[in-house]
């Protein structure tokens, strides 16, 4: 169901003010904003500047520093292949170039139907390369799991 600028805008409010008082609260309402709507808009950044008394610059160079932080509406599918040392060490590269093909797609690219981004650490170091598939992680993760999850 889609929500009206004026609905979405009170939603946004409740969301910050509900971290307000919390450590970290900007983030967190600003990834919980993510999680409900799948993207911040301009007028999101303008709610949070507010409620948590800082400048609208502040709150945009929060959302532009965190990779997970949208500000644009995102294709049904997420895929996120980690970059980092202990699954470079054991195949992420040539994992990433394989996804890459299989969805003909660069990392940090989308399509209408998925977004392929790097991410730094899924918590999978001994069971690397790992990947995240719509939020669901991958341990030793190869391209037939991603078949698995999106089929071709």
């Amino acid at each position: 169901m889609a929500h009206t600028d004026r609905e979405a805008g009170v939603r946004a409010r409740e969301i910050a003010l509900r971290n307000r008082e919390r450590t970290g609260g900007v983030l967190r309402a600003l990834r919980e904003i993510v999680g409900e709507r799948g993207h911040i808009d301009r007028a999101d950044e303008h709610v949070v500047a507010d409620v948590f008394n800082l400048s609208r610059a502040e709150v945009r160079g929060i959302v532009s520093f965190y990779h997970d932080l949208k500000t644009t509406p995102q294709p049904g599918v997420q895929v996120r292949v980690c970059q980092a040392e202990a699954c470079q060490s054991v195949g992420a590269r040539e994992l990433t170039a394989r996804v890459e093909a299989h969805l003909g797609i660069q990392l940090g690219e989308a399509n209408e139907t998925v977004s392929l981004d790097p991410v730094y650490c899924l918590g999978l170091c001994a069971q690397a390369p790992s990947m995240m598939v719509n939020g669901r992680a991958l341990a030793r993760a190869d391209l037939r799991d991603l078949a698995q999850e999106i089929p071709s």
